[in-house]
């Protein structure tokens, strides 16, 4: 199987997808496209997150060399070792069209983290609808919302919550960043770099 995710988030949800996978069949082979923790939990990974994580219509503009490129790359490795099925996880400005892309060519296609067509361009399910060949979605009302299109749709859940509970607390992490023993509150924008860069510049 080749898991694509395209952005840290991503990489999250990725490596936990590909634990539970492993964990179900240790023989499975995992390759990908994604981050350190898919990388860690397994996945053997082609290429890294920095070379698909971009965000903003000028940013995407100014990077479509380097985005055309990482299209070209995923197809010919698709192509030349066939995998059982294609996982795509969220990112769906890329995965959408290497849905599309990998359906025409043969590939099974799963879509793990429905893409949020449902409060924008709503028109998109009927693309999911014809490239995809299962959807696993995380909000229970997706569900209807999906089946209104005839999507093949399942609930899993939300893997945010496994996160939460995998989290324990570094008792180091005061002593490591200089703080004192108080209360701290957390900014946390986003999960990509240059909405961190944006924020606090």
């Amino acid at each position: 199987m080749f898991l694509l995710a395209g952005e840290a988030s991503g990489d999250l949800h990725g490596a936990n997808l590909a634990k539970a996978l492993l964990h179900k069949d240790p023989s499975i082979q995992l390759d990908g496209w994604g981050g350190p923790k898919m990388n860690a939990a397994g996945v053997k990974l082609h290429r890294e997150l920095k070379d698909l994580a971009f965000m903003g219509f000028v940013e995407v503009i100014a990077n479509l060399p380097t985005i055309q490129k990482s299209f070209k790359i995923i197809k010919k490795y698709l192509l030349e070792n066939k995998p059982d099925a294609l996982i795509l996880i969220d990112y769906p400005g890329f995965n959408l069209k290497m849905a599309k892309w990998a359906h025409q060519n043969g590939i099974k296609v799963f879509y793990f983290i429905s893409p949020t067509v449902w409060a924008w361009k709503a028109d998109r399910a009927l693309i999911i609808k014809e490239h995809v060949d299962r959807l696993y979605c995380i909000l229970p009302f997706e569900v209807d919302f999906y089946k209104k299109y005839d999507v093949d749709v399942t609930y899993v859940g939300n893997p945010l919550l496994d996160s939460v509970d995998a989290f324990r607390p570094d008792d180091q992490f005061l002593s490591n960043n200089n703080l004192t023993e108080r209360s701290y509150i957390s900014v946390l924008p986003g999960s990509r770099m240059q909405e961190l860069k944006r924020y606090f510049r």
